[in-house]
């Protein structure tokens, strides 16, 4: 999947960083959140929405508790995004195809 460099470059600043050199790690944090979503009933063209401020914030949070390795907000950031993706997983908006 994709991510644009606009969407990673916000992703970037979220977790309060400037330089690149972490754009992989990122990238791969980014892609598994939106397989994550999918897994969880998300259509995969909602969760590669980069457009969607619902699915963002889910994909930010998701990237905030998985980055790094002293984090001491992880298991509060994992709850907040399992909580956002099931909102998302119980909306017609997000697990419908629209027109069916």
């Amino acid at each position: 999947m994709a991510v644009g460099d606009e969407y990673l470059a916000s992703v970037r600043h979220s977790v309060r960083l400037s330089s690149t050199v972490h754009d992989g790690e990122l990238t791969d944090l980014i892609n598994a959140a939106r397989a994550d979503l999918v897994l969880g009933g998300v259509l995969e063209a909602k969760a590669n929405d980069e457009t969607d401020p619902l699915i963002k914030k889910a994909v930010t949070t998701y990237v905030k508790a998985e980055f790094g390795l002293d984090n001491e907000d992880a298991d509060r950031l994992r709850a907040s995004y399992k909580e956002q993706r099931n909102g998302l997983s119980l909306s017609d908006s997000y697990i419908a195809a629209e027109g069916g």
